[in-house]
């Protein structure tokens, strides 16, 4: 596999980047291409499209090893599925596929062209293996079904910021939409509900630490 490009963000560990892509507004990111793809004649047209596909590597489940079967963290990490029925990383080909929103295209600057985009469930560095335009008329299927994901109980949490710990973070008020999109899909494994625990995760390079009781989640002073 070639790597054409990487993911540049504010998630530098795998805890807290949301689970699917698109699901958290204002979680912005950008597309950096490799010297040797810094054309700008490859993003001739893409202007005009909203969103993109990117096709990218697992970069650290990187395995000799495969399984056909997988236990889905949504899951509770007790029941297996296949692997071929799940989107988990562990796979023969480290593959991930991504649908994400174009915010801007610059086409001039010292990193060549780069493409900034909103929803990405990548860590940062992650490398880029192609990108696709999203079609909506044959990529989109508002009749598909869900399998077993539809009978998995989803945790929408209430994110309350106390005004007094917020002003111990340092983050403009899109990062602070961000976080509480990432805390409102509640990113902790499913089999854990201790509200005493207190959970964190860093986003653009601060520890955001969190404690979820009564299905809100709470953030804690750094």
């Amino acid at each position: 596999m070639i790597t054409i490009a990487h993911i540049h963000n504010d998630f530098d560990t795998k805890f807290g980047v949301p689970r699917q892509s698109g699901l958290v507004e204002g979680l912005d990111a950008k597309i950096v291409f490799c010297p040797e793809y810094r054309n700008i004649e490859a993003l001739r047209g893409l202007e005009g499209f909203s969103h993109i596909w990117l096709l990218w590597d697992f970069s650290e489940a990187h395995n000799n090893k495969w399984s056909p079967t997988v236990r889905p963290p949504r899951l509770g990490g007790n029941k297996r599925m296949g692997v071929w029925a799940t989107r988990s990383p562990f796979r023969p080909n480290n593959i991930g596929l991504s649908s994400v929103r174009i915010t801007k295209i610059e086409l001039d600057t010292p990193d060549g062209p780069v493409i900034h985009i909103e929803g990405a469930d990548l860590m940062n560095g992650t490398p880029i293996l192609d990108i696709k335009p999203y079609l909506p008329f044959t990529d989109s299927h508002p009749e598909a079904t869900s399998g077993w994901t539809t009978e998995v109980q989803t945790n929408n949490l209430q994110v309350i910021i106390e005004e007094s710990v917020s002003k111990q973070y340092n983050f403009t008020e899109r990062q602070w939409k961000a976080i509480e999109g990432i805390l409102a899909g509640d990113p902790r494994p499913h089999y854990q509900d201790d509200t005493t625990r207190i959970y964190s995760f860093e986003f653009c390079g601060t520890n955001i630490k969190f404690r979820v009781e009564n299905y809100c989640a709470h953030i804690v002073a750094p």
